[in-house]
């Protein structure tokens, strides 16, 4: 046996031999015919037409011009909240074959993927990629694969992260083809601002188009939408349409709905609403309620509290003489309220701030709140109630997601006793709150406990408070201040102390926004009569203060689409209401800067 000769150059002998003895037999074999060169088959896998091709959960991705990998388009993705900012596209491919995905990617947490392979799914990842990295995995298609998905997306609550040239190479199958128009379309639980739809999906859909009156209203990704920003008591047209790769479908059949009537907006004109310290002392000094500055629309007494966080039962008690010397008697107190009231200021009762937790953990602690806040109300003659509940006054129980239906007791009791209020004193009524940002816009990435747990409870709490009254609202000022720095609709983080996060802040409230990132769960936008921004009137007043001229510029953005910076709004709205401030007390400490701002705008 030979034990010296390579295995290899005896095969290669043995080729050589049995090939020239079939070509002297005439009998060369003919080579099989050459299969066409794999292709890179993604459709705008470069990001150079936009996102054509491409569909993003919660509106999470925008084509950018720059950072880019090469040509002069990218992807940028931010997760939000329960969503990781996933885009995907399908495509078509051939079953028993085997393709290799690519992409180049920036920033933390970034996943490439396949789905729908008829095998074994794949993704690769990489932690952390501070410049461009290609991420690289191979895939066999099953027996019956025609298409696969195809994804890039970041993780829960990370930065944004940027893809570019994304390529899947592999033979080609049949195209994609567009989607039959969606059929089942119905409205539902129509608002004065909105109104709910949901359809049957359709086969080969990626995404769904709906469209208002014949113009694009709303892109989403499940079978569900609601459109907001609608006029009270009018009528509107509504179409979607099944989108994919391949492109749009045929709209659908129409159907007509129709927003309720709301209720009567309050007095015309812009407003001031101001916080009088009535019931305590602290360095602003003590103001009488006849002294309060005719500049005030809105004056809520601070505070009427509760005699323990779950008891219910609210009370409210002048500042006494020890603590502040110069109060008035009750009854000049209540006449000066009497007084100001025929000129159309409204007076009314705040419950809660910072010390008054209160949880209406139980339907008597319920009934206990509506008796007890109605009877501040009729014995100082007051125009109604503002909520300024903080702390841990709401939060949301474990598994309670939607906001449009809350479970949690403490929520479902607060919206049943003001809903009762609102009931026994009628359309004149004046019904404001005051949440802290934490409780309202933070909500666009975090809602309760979250779909896993962990989360803070308190995420988002007030929207199903402020979504259930949201006929009898009369005005929504949040706290632009002692806030932490909070996403806008923009997917970048904005912080307090300029003109950059009220506009952002109140634009997500005049837009609506997806809460936790869910498209089909939109809180809807506000009417613009019914918001006001919250602000400290001076330096002392509050972690946040803005300057008059920065708050000039917030007022200029909002109502006219001036001197809005960086963060471009969703819309125009010369009718927002006006402005909130902590407090009354402070700006007259300050000499009044706050007030003679406000007074001194031009609001057209």
């Amino acid at each position: 046996m030979d034990r010296t000769r390579h295995p290899a150059l005896r095969l290669s002998l043995f080729a050589a031999l049995t090939a020239a003895t079939l070509a002297a037999a005439g009998l060369v074999a003919v080579a099989p015919p050459a299969h066409a060169a794999d292709t890179d088959l993604m459709r705008n896998g470069g990001f150079e037409s936009g996102l054509d091709g491409w569909s993003c959960t919660a509106n999470s991705g925008a084509p950018v011009s720059s950072p880019v990998h090469s040509g002069t388009g990218a992807l940028k993705a931010t997760p939000a909240g329960s969503d990781n900012a996933q885009c995907s596209q399908a495509v078509a491919v051939q079953p028993n074959s085997t393709y290799t995905l690519t992409s180049w990617v920036q920033g933390s947490y970034v996943y490439l993927g396949a789905s729908g392979t008829g095998t074994t799914d794949v993704s690769t990842w990489t932690q952390s990629a501070p410049s461009w990295q290609q991420l690289t995995t191979t895939f066999k298609t099953g027996a019956s694969t025609t298409a696969v998905t195809v994804y890039t997306h970041g993780w829960y609550g990370t930065a944004a992260y940027e893809a570019d040239d994304v390529t899947l190479t592999g033979p080609g199958g049949a195209p994609v083809q567009i989607p039959a128009a969606p059929t089942g379309l119905t409205a539902s639980g129509a608002t004065s601002s909105g109104i709910g739809l949901s359809w049957s999906p359709a086969t080969g859909a990626t995404g769904y188009t709906v469209y208002r009156d014949g113009a694009k209203a709303a892109s989403v990704s499940g079978t569900s939408a609601t459109v907001t920003g609608l006029a009270p008591s009018t009528s509107y047209a509504f179409q979607v349409a099944a989108t994919n790769s391949a492109g749009e479908s045929p709209k659908s059949a129409t159907v007509t709905a129709a927003t309720t009537g709301g209720t009567t907006p309050p007095p015309s004109g812009h407003a001031l609403v101001g916080y009088l310290h009535a019931s305590f002392a602290n360095g602003a000094g003590y103001t009488r309620m006849a002294d309060v500055p005719d500049d005030w629309n809105f004056i809520d007494l601070a505070f009427g509290e509760p005699t323990s966080a779950t008891s219910g039962d609210i009370r409210f008690n002048l500042c006494p003489v020890t603590e502040c010397p110069t109060v008035e008697s009750l009854a000049d107190f209540k006449a000066a309220i009497k007084a100001k009231q025929p000129a159309g200021k409204k007076v009314l009762i705040s419950i809660g701030g910072q010390n008054g937790q209160v949880q209406l953990t139980t339907t008597a602690a319920r009934d206990t709140f509506v008796s007890s806040v109605s009877k501040i109300i009729d014995g100082y003659g007051l125009d109604g109630l503002d909520i300024d509940f903080e702390g841990h006054s709401l939060s949301l129980n474990t598994g309670d997601t939607d906001f449009r239906t809350p479970t949690t007791p403490a929520v479902v009791n607060l919206i049943d006793a003001l809903k009762a209020l609102k009931a026994k004193y009628g359309s004149k009524f004046v019904l404001t709150m005051a949440p802290e940002t934490f409780f309202v816009q933070l909500g666009y990435q975090y809602y309760g406990s979250g779909p896993w747990g962990g989360q803070d409870p308190r995420c988002g709490a007030y929207l199903p408070v402020i979504h259930a009254l949201r006929d009898s609202l009369t005005l929504l000022h949040v706290q632009d201040y002692n806030s932490g720095s909070i996403m806008g609709l923009d997917n970048q983080y904005h912080s307090m102390g300029g003109a950059d996060f009220h506009i952002a802040m109140t634009d997500m409230l005049l837009t609506g926004f997806p809460v936790a990132g869910d498209t089909s769960k939109m809180f809807p936008a506000l009417r613009p009569d019914q918001v006001a921004i919250g602000l400290p009137a001076s330096t002392q007043a509050g972690n946040g203060w803005t300057s008059p001229a920065e708050v000039t510029k917030t007022l200029d953005c909002l109502t006219k689409k001036a001197n809005c910076g960086a963060y471009q709004t969703h819309g125009t709205w010369p009718g927002l209401r006006g402005l909130m401030t902590w407090s009354i007390n402070w700006d007259r400490f300050n000499g009044g800067e706050f007030s003679k701002n406000f007074d001194a705008y031009p609001w057209s």
